[in-house]
């Protein structure tokens, strides 16, 4: 698996989701499977089936984050300050790793346009940034932290 590039408050929460799988959510997925057994014949049994179904998408899981937790490579999220020019309107996003990329929390990964431009950028300095729908953002940065 390649590098997954984190900060360390992003490698936590995999740290306490992959806490939670093993210790929490192992033993309620038994407890769903134990219960549906009790309803009788398994090749008719819905319960039993979902349970399995929950369980190995659980484990998918754990596997998928221990992955990630071993490949990590710990990166300083940056806050960046800038003027859309062409909306006109200021926003501060927060620039992560690809896995904690979170448009709704104003998270952005460092391997998207405007991304890779906000960091490669310098304070003052308005960027043109081409988009995967062939459109143009131009923007003036104007903090970093």
């Amino acid at each position: 698996m390649a590098e997954v590039q984190l900060t360390e408050s992003g490698l936590k929460e995999l740290k306490d989701r992959l806490d939670y799988l093993k210790s929490v959510r192992r033993a309620e997925i038994a407890e769903e499977i134990k219960i549906a057994r009790g309803f009788g014949d398994l090749s008719e049994n819905a319960e039993y089936d979902a349970a399995r179904k929950a369980q190995a998408e659980m484990e998918g899981e754990i596997v998928e984050i221990e992955n990630q937790i071993r490949n990590a490579k710990i990166i300083h999220a940056k806050v960046v300050t800038f003027l859309d020019v062409n909306k006109g309107k200021e926003d501060t996003y927060t620039i992560v790793g690809t896995a904690e990329a979170d448009i709704a929390k104003k998270c952005i990964s460092d391997e998207s346009p405007i991304g890779k431009a906000l960091l490669s950028g310098t304070v003052g300095q308005t960027v043109a940034v081409p988009l995967p729908n062939g459109s143009v953002k131009t923007i003036k940065i104007l903090a970093k932290k």
